[in-house]
């Protein structure tokens, strides 16, 4: 690994064109201002008093000192500011710059790298723009205004005079940028940064107007940029002004943030097609990245504070990162656009705390993809490091601290493993990826467009607001008639539901009369209520724990995108939805041919012989789900319906699976547990069963049966341990791949929720499969900003420790006494330094983590006494509801 210099050695300087000079008390400009009152600076660099107080004049001081001169109206200063490659202010191109004006006086700025020429102005100064070009700025002092100096170099030129060749405000083209190119977005954000840092003109008022002319003439250019992330600064900036506040208010809230045509989904052409995998870290005065190619061949490569041009030639490369659309992007984008390793320190905290106005809208398209966003699994890096068995590394420095230069190297060894595990987690997420580049080919859009906005285009097209055309109604109340693109689509879709007319009111539409929905509720589980029940906003769950032979579990296929379709819920846009659906079934029953021919045939490139139908059905299926979590979004977005306060997709299907409930128990049926979008029903009758078929059909849902139980203990409403039948189609398709690929015949036993899918506790009790050591590692986490550490205090004395930092996530094993394990605990950095509480579950056990046993080879001193603990507990669990040990032959 090569880290690359912090401090790239100086170019060699070249002689410049000024000949300026050591100065020696015979400034020509000291001459010049002899008799002007001047005054000392203070200590934070202020003038000492106010003007009218000053009795010192220029000749009284030691102009070697940073003082402040005022000067006569006609005496103007170009200050020149010019910036090299790495963002430094540059003697060399300030020089090579000012060279090129009338020869005249000059004199090297009070930071020694800019330079300032100084002109008699024979014109009306008043007229001047501050505005020459970027980075040079015409210093016009009126009023009170006085002209800051620290004399160092100086050249002998006597004052010039000039009367032209300088920008009229009324003529401010100099000062104004140019709109081209993949830059357009980027140049804009630094003109605006400037302006609000009244680099082009002084008062509140002038800048706002200036960042208002620079958007109207963006807008109007046709030009592709979107700094709607710097409204609050340009609100902030505008309600600091002294005598025009209002006015400025007004005029930012005109302003247009971004063009009519959205930014490119690409950010600009990668120089090669290379894939290369990235990470950064931030620190208060350290920003850290690695990026590595694809392929194990390849090594990584370490930037150490990059400069903005490292990071414009790291975004011509095709960059992959862990969700880096959230953060990482933005961090390198403002480092492109010369923000300092504080800044970005700020920029940091900012986005991790969700603040919107931290993130840059363009920084969005900078990389190739994200894995986080694509893969189905929603995990963490490090989770994922712990499930592929990768090293697993944390690094123990504060966050919030600036990091001594002597741990740099190991911050960037940090991050390299981090990228070596973001190339191994998109390897083995590759059936993730592939359905992401399905879904960016049928919605016309890229890889590194998120979920949410390929499902977005592939059903609304380019309609950025389709809630017009959206269906929405009282769920309690009967539907008399329906319009007749509505109901043609139904009779077509959903047959059984329009045979008939439903309840008394002989409503077109199924309807649950009584149904209630009250927002001010106490609580949320609350709000709704129907037939005697809460009905959650998330689906109806409700359970008969209890021990239990011969259940039928009754799955509803695709509840609530079934749901979207019996509502009509897009209008004409639920065709496009329901065409997703109906083609991932068709894929799922292996009906390649149907399939080809739905959705206008988009689908049919994907159904060749020598393509992966998985890949599409999982293409589908990521956009299906997408849709519904849109739906029960509270953000703006285009699936948003402002009337849908109560989730209607969820609930519609919670409301049915209530009148199931009541239905099948008037019926004799023995209900022993409801979860969303599945019943399970002990000792069916076959006319129970076709009853429970037949009425999903009369709602527009279809029932599947998903398992078939010879016996389960239903703990509770999340938990349970089943033994599947030996008719189970589910267990049977699973013991026919195994058979194919050699395999022993798997488990009949199956469990649901953490107690009894523990590894040690469903082996040890029901499959009877040889224990690994994987069985007795535990994964444990904390969020917010507490962090896991191991206490190693065994051997000191009563009250003394030793914290081990481990991090957020990691992989535990409990272990015996005296082979070095400790205690686990969490401690939250905002709370008392002092507080340690024990991690859940953990406390009375010693513990080390996965990787330091297997690489001690300390199997033989792992404590089973944790995981017999479990088994106890479980086995007392089920015993609550019947005999133990004939429940689990």
């Amino acid at each position: 690994n090569v880290i690359e210099a912090k401090n790239p050695p100086k170019k060699k300087s070249k002689k410049h064109l000024l000949s300026l000079a050591q100065a020696v008390g015979e400034s020509l400009l000291d001459i010049y201002l002899a008799d002007c009152p001047a005054q000392y600076a203070s200590g934070d660099e202020t003038p000492l008093k106010k003007w009218v107080n000053v009795n010192t004049l220029l000749k009284d001081l030691d102009t070697s000192k940073l003082h402040y001169v005022k000067v006569p109206e006609n005496l103007i200063v170009i200050d020149f500011d010019l910036k090299d490659e790495d963002g430094n202010k540059s003697f060399e191109l300030n020089a090579e710059a000012a060279a090129k004006w009338p020869p005249t006086y000059a004199e090297v700025s009070k930071g020694g790298q800019g330079i300032h020429l100084h002109y008699i102005y024979s014109g009306d100064v008043s007229k001047l723009s501050k505005i020459y070009d970027d980075d040079i700025e015409v210093k016009v002092f009126t009023g009170n205004s006085s002209l800051r100096r620290k004399l160092s170099l100086c050249n002998d030129i006597p004052i010039a005079t000039i009367s032209s060749g300088l920008p009229l405000k009324e003529d401010n083209k100099k000062g104004m940028i140019s709109f081209e190119g993949f830059k357009n977005d980027k140049a804009l954000r630094t003109y605006i940064k400037r302006a609000l840092n009244k680099e082009y003109a002084a008062s509140t008022r002038q800048s706002i107007s200036l960042i208002y002319d620079a958007l109207e003439k963006a807008y109007a250019s046709g030009m592709p940029y979107d700094i709607s992330d710097m409204a609050q600064a340009i609100m902030s900036f505008a309600g600091h002004s002294t005598n025009s506040a209002e006015w400025c208010y007004s005029t930012a809230g005109k302003m247009k943030l971004k063009s009519e045509e959205p930014l490119s989904e690409n950010f600009e052409q990668y120089d090669s097609d290379i894939r290369v995998f990235f990470d950064i870290e931030v620190f208060p005065n350290l920003l850290v990245v690695v990026y590595k190619a694809e392929g194990e061949d390849k090594s990584p490569v370490i930037l150490v504070n990059p400069s903005p041009k490292d990071i414009e030639e790291l975004f011509k490369m095709k960059l992959i990162g862990f969700n880096n659309r959230n953060y990482d992007n933005h961090i390198l984008y403002a480092r492109m656009l010369g923000e300092t390793n504080e800044q970005l320190f700020a920029r940091s905290n900012a986005i991790i705390k969700d603040k919107r106005e931290a993130k840059i809208m363009a920084a969005n398209n900078v990389s190739y993809t994200d894995i986080y966003d694509f893969a189905a699994k929603k995990q963490s890096l490090k989770k994922w490091e712990i499930e592929l068995g990768i090293h697993h590394q944390e690094l123990g420095i504060p966050w919030d601290e600036p990091v001594p230069e002597d741990k740099w190297q190991l911050v960037a060894e940090y991050c390299v493993n981090d990228v070596i595990a973001t190339e191994a987690t998109f390897n083995a997420l590759s059936g993730d990826f592939l359905a992401r580049e399905i879904l960016a080919n049928l919605a016309g859009g890229t890889v590194n467009d998120t979920t949410n906005t390929l499902t977005t285009r592939l059903i609304f097209n380019n309609n950025k607001k389709p809630q017009s055309h959206f269906q929405y109604r009282n769920m309690a109340l009967p539907v008399e008639e329906l319009p007749p693109d509505m109901n043609n689509f139904l009779c077509e879709h959903f047959p059984e539901m329009m045979a008939e007319r439903h309840g008394e009111a002989q409503s077109m539409l199924p309807y649950f009369p009584g149904y209630e929905f009250n927002l001010s509720a106490k609580t949320r589980d609350e709000r709704s209520q129907y037939r005697g029940h809460f009905v959650g906003e998330g689906g109806f769950v409700w359970s008969k724990p209890g021990m239990y032979t011969n259940v039928i579990t009754f799955d509803v296929a695709s509840m609530h995108p079934s749901s979207i379709g019996a509502e009509y819920l897009f209008g004409e846009y639920t065709k496009a939805f329901y065409d997703i659906l109906r083609a991932r079934i068709e894929i799922k029953h292996k009906d390649y041919e149907a399939a080809r021919k739905m959705f206008d045939g988009k689908l049919a490139p994907f159904l060749t012989e020598d393509s992966d139908p998985k890949a599409l059905s999982q293409a589908l299926k990521i956009a299906i789900n997408s849709v519904y979590g849109l739906t029960a979004a509270s953000f703006s977005h285009s699936f948003k319906d402002p009337r849908n306060v109560d989730n209607i997709v969820a609930k519609r299907g919670a409301l049915f699976m209530v009148d199931l409930l009541e239905n099948v128990l008037q019926r004799g049926g023995n209900v022993i547990h409801i979860k969303t979008d599945s019943i399970k029903v002990a000792d069916p009758s076959r006319e129970l069963q076709n009853y429970i078929l037949n009425f999903g059909k009369r709602y527009g849902y279809t029932f599947e049966i998903e398992h078939k139980f010879e016996k389960i203990c239903l703990v509770n409403d999340a938990v349970y341990i089943a033994k599947c039948a030996v008719d189970d189609d589910e267990w049977i398709g699973a013991c026919n791949k195994a058979a194919a690929k050699g395999k022993p015949e798997p488990s009949r036993w199956t469990a649901t929720g953490t107690q009894f899918a523990v590894p040690y506790v469903f082996k040890t009790l029901f499959s009877h499969e040889p224990l690994i050591f994987d069985d007795y590692c535990l994964t444990k986490s904390v969020s917010g900003d507490s962090a896991i550490y191991i206490d190693m205090n065994e051997g000191l004395a009563d009250g003394e420790h030793n914290y081990i930092f481990v991090g957020r996530v990691g992989q535990f094993v409990p272990i015996k006494d005296g082979f070095g394990g400790g205690e686990l605990f969490r401690h939250d950095k905002n709370k008392s330094e002092t507080k340690y509480d024990s991690v859940a579950g953990t406390k009375g056990y010693r513990w080390l983590e996965s990787e330091i046993v297997k690489l001690r080879h300390l199997e033989d001193a792992i404590d089973d006494r944790y995981f017999k603990h479990l088994v106890d507990e479980a086995a007392d669990d089920i015993s609550k509801f019947g005999d133990f040990e004939w429940f689990r032959q």
